[in-house]
């Protein structure tokens, strides 16, 4: 078979293709135009920016995050409460006060999302700073990490959750394309052009269950990874592809039952949409430690 041949039965089938940088961010995403979309999604999906549903939607998403950060935090920290006693009360007290900080995001004034934008990125921030203490904790000077870094960075942790990030980013972004959503139009991350501003939303609830677990586990494990010219190199690439892929293949509780999480990701985006188009209310996806 040609490769057109490969590429025609996967789009049959509904997979996409996509395509990373060695620095995990994706530069091209093949799927079918024959696309589940329905113009009343889209339509909706607008318009909501202006009223509760956008600003709903964020608050619980977000609200979802602390939690999920909380019991990533919790699930590596229950491995020390015999060997370290100490690092472990330090890492429960700030999963602690990352739950902490959900009921604070009802408390601001505004209609709709511009209005409450501040209070809400102030809160993210706060619970980051918690948040990465608690990982920065968990490794206890195993390899070096002290905080969050972005694109650019050369620091070993960071280059493998932005390469891990990068795999989550493409499966949310076939996630929103399937369930008719438009993947440009978001809410808490503001319009540029080329940011896919919704794929940025809908991530922040997967990104400690599926990046996160997988990544600390590397480095908890004493995994070898190396950098090679500012860039995870070929082997730590493929290292922490298999435990991202591997990660979305495992089974997870949701709504009684259990899914792969993968399958959960495409669940949770026709939510979004069934949200939108006013028909239910939005349950978001929180693990369990």
């Amino acid at each position: 078979e040609t490769a057109s041949d490969l590429i025609q039965e996967l789009t049959r089938r509904g997979i996409p293709i996509t395509f990373l940088t060695p620095g995990g961010k994706p530069y091209a995403n093949l799927s079918s135009p024959m696309l589940n979309a329905t113009v009343i999604t889209r339509r909706e999906q607008l318009k909501s920016y202006d009223d509760q549903r956008g600003l709903g939607l964020v608050k619980t998403i977000i609200a979802a995050k602390f939690s999920n950060q909380a019991h990533c935090l919790n699930y590596f920290a229950k491995h020390l409460l015999e060997k370290d006693g100490e690092r472990h009360r330090r890492i429960r007290k700030l999963s602690r006060q990352l739950k902490g900080l959900a009921p604070q995001l009802q408390s601001g004034e505004g209609e709709n999302i511009d209005e409450q934008r501040g209070m809400i990125m102030g809160l993210e921030g706060t619970a980051g700073r918690l948040y990465w203490e608690g990982v920065r904790c968990i490794f206890d000077g195993k390899v070096e990490f002290d905080g969050r870094e972005h694109r650019g960075t050369t620091n070993l942790v960071n280059a493998a959750l932005n390469y891990g990030y990068g795999i989550l980013y493409a499966r949310l972004w076939s996630a929103v394309l399937y369930a008719g959503l438009e993947p440009f139009a978001g809410f808490l991350h503001v319009d540029r052009p080329g940011k896919p501003s919704l794929i940025l939303d809908l991530i922040e609830e997967f990104r400690q269950p599926v990046v996160d677990r997988s990544v600390i586990a590397c480095f908890n494990l004493g995994q070898r990874l190396r950098l090679s010219g500012g860039l995870l190199d070929e082997p730590s690439r493929r290292l922490i592809a298999e435990k991202v892929n591997a990660r979305l293949e495992t089974p997870a509780h949701y709504e009684g039952q259990k899914l792969k999480i993968a399958s959960i990701i495409q669940a949770q985006a026709r939510r979004v949409a069934s949200f939108l188009r006013g028909e239910k209310k939005y349950k978001p996806f929180i693990m369990r430690w």
